[in-house]
């Protein structure tokens, strides 16, 4: 397959696994992978569809989670991430892997902010314990079938 039917692969699994997988990396250096909400799942975030789709060949990924987990001290100690997704029934998974930054434009909070998020942030998209992360990674691994892929994104 070629890089760009290579990347059309990933953008399917991307806009169809539910959920992702965050990877981060603690102070000892073991890793810790949690569930997160895919935000890039075209089924559950439809309204997000247009601020992916400026982002697509990039593989952008953003994830929303509280200040106060864990995951912020292991960012800050090191951004180095990986996110997986996985359709298993089409026996499809891709992991992007790179830096993670933690963005701090209010305009983006409050563009991805979902009704029922309060649950998680309770005064909102600009709560002081919600926090947004962005990754644009420069690794893609993942497997199709009995087929394994491997390209660098610039």
């Amino acid at each position: 397959m070629s890089d760009t039917e290579l990347t059309k692969l990933c953008l399917h699994v991307l806009e169809t696994a539910w959920p992702s997988y965050l990877t981060t990396v603690d102070e000892d250096g073991a890793p810790h992978t949690r569930a997160m909400f895919n935000l890039r799942n075209k089924d559950r975030f439809p309204k997000l569809i247009p601020l992916f789709e400026d982002h697509a060949t990039a593989l952008m990924v953003i994830f929303t989670t509280n200040t106060s987990s864990e995951k912020i001290p292991h960012i800050l100690d090191n951004p180095r991430v990986s996110a997986y997704y996985c359709n298993s029934d089409n026996w499809q998974g891709v992991m992007l892997g790179g830096t993670v930054e933690i963005v701090k434009e209010v305009e983006l909070k409050k563009e991805i902010w979902h009704d029922g998020w309060e649950r998680y942030y309770p005064k909102g998209y600009d709560d002081t314990d919600h926090t947004v992360l962005r990754l644009l990674p420069s690794t893609v691994k993942g497997w199709t079938g009995s087929q394994t892929f491997k390209f660098r994104l610039e």
